[in-house]
């Protein structure tokens, strides 16, 4: 009889570099520096990397993911979508390629019968997107809290007890990249363009 917890994959993705992007992987960094999980869960920073991500999601009986999602609803609304309606919401209004590639991880999941049985997913709603270097919008870190509560009481849900972490700092990623630093690494407006190519521009094309 086999008595060992199913895998648990806790995965955050998006792009740090574009403001509201990065809400997965804010999400997953706090989520680390707050909690101490049992060795069967696995809290990743799953950035854009597609398919690379497969044999981690093929390995894990249940999925959370954190990501932004463009709902159509105001900026800042958190919202769950669960199993089945998981694989619909990612490619809703497709934001950037990682939430292409990410469908594509999960397409390859199902077709090789290692789909997860159970997944959540905590999405927001993004406020601003075409801010190179820029970081969460203000509505959009004040649900960082929240998101993860939602995902700390489905855990527990499944037998997991959470600790306190030893040490309250972000260990997913370099000074640089964690928010603190991200944040006080950036240059001032009037020192470099930040709203990517001008010539894309949703100011520009009307």
């Amino acid at each position: 009889m086999n008595t060992q917890p199913d895998p648990i994959l806790l995965l955050g993705i998006g792009n740090l570099l574009w403001a509201d992007e990065g809400f997965g992987v804010r999400c997953v960094e706090a989520f680390s520096a707050r909690w101490k999980v049992p060795e069967h869960v696995t809290v990743m920073d799953g950035g854009t990397q597609g398919l690379y991500l497969l044999p981690y999601l093929a390995a894990a009986r249940r999925l959370i993911i954190f990501d932004a999602i463009d709902y159509g609803l105001p900026a800042g609304t958190l919202r769950r979508v669960e199993n089945a309606e998981v694989p619909r919401f990612m490619g809703v209004k497709k934001m950037s390629l990682h939430q292409t590639g990410f469908q594509e991880v999960l397409a390859s999941a199902e077709l090789l019968g290692q789909l997860p049985e159970e997944m959540l997913l905590i999405g927001v709603q993004p406020a601003e997107l075409d801010d190179y270097g820029g970081s969460l919008r203000p509505a959009v870190r004040a649900r960082v809290p929240e998101a993860l509560e939602l995902a700390a009481q489905r855990l527990r849900d499944w037998g997991v007890e959470l600790l306190p972490a030893e040490t309250p700092t972000a260990v997913l990623n370099d000074h640089a990249l964690a928010l603190d630093g991200y944040e006080a690494g950036r240059p001032a407006a009037d020192e470099a363009w930040r709203m990517g190519d001008l010539r894309f521009h949703p100011d520009a094309l009307r």
